[in-house]
């Protein structure tokens, strides 16, 4: 018998407290609603959001975290189930991030040289790096608990993948509030907070998701 089918009849005999589907469609949820509800009685929404948000790079910041989530979402709800195919939803992250590179690069065009510090620094960095954690805490927990009901195969890459969901949740929600609009800023700061996240989460996947 392959390793991959005893896996997959070992996770089919073990007692599970909820379904993993449900579990992570519980945590998904809370996540969101906890991040947002932090978001709202915190720091709010941006003041002028109505009057910016039609602007291309308004939308675009917006609309490129909430697909980075969904994506990363979906990458968590087969990883935690044995067997599953993960090469295609794993490439699938490369879309977005195509996307921002070519926003960068479209940004430097337009842009003139003496203007690309001030786009990258922008007006709130350090506050990204601080508040894109704290926003991911919720959703973090939630998909560690629901991916103990699951089975994942690689403890590491499991946990990279609910640290990296639960970064892109956080920057999907944080971009509601957040000022600074520049692809530029974007590709920098949100990565970096996301990036830390994920490596977080391949530590504590280590040790958490063993079993």
């Amino acid at each position: 018998m392959k390793t991959d089918e005893l896996i997959t009849l070992m996770t089919q005999d073990a007692p599970r407290g909820m379904r993993y589907g449900r579990a992570l469609a519980l945590a998904l949820g809370a996540g969101v609603v906890v991040s947002a509800i932090l978001l709202l009685s915190t720091v709010g929404l941006r003041h002028n959001l109505a009057s910016v948000f039609d602007t291309a790079r308004v939308l675009f910041k917006v609309a490129i975290t909430i697909a980075f989530a969904a994506l990363a979402a979906r990458l968590v709800m087969r990883i935690g189930r044995p067997g599953k195919e993960l090469r295609r939803p794993a490439l699938l992250l490369v879309v977005p991030a195509a996307l921002v590179a070519v926003a960068v690069i479209a940004e430097l065009f337009t842009l003139p040289a003496d203007a690309w510090r001030a786009s990258l620094v922008g007006r709130n960095a350090l506050f990204c790096l601080f508040f894109v954690p704290v926003l991911s805490i919720a959703p973090f927990a939630g998909l560690f608990w629901a991916l103990k009901q699951g089975a994942p195969q690689s403890p590491s890459a499991a946990g990279a993948a609910v640290g990296f969901a639960a970064g892109t949740i956080a920057a999907a929600i944080y971009a509601w509030h957040c000022p600074d609009d520049s692809p530029l800023f974007l590709a920098t700061w949100y990565t970096v907070a996301i990036a830390g996240i994920t490596i977080a989460g391949t530590v504590l996947g280590r040790h958490l998701l063993r079993w």
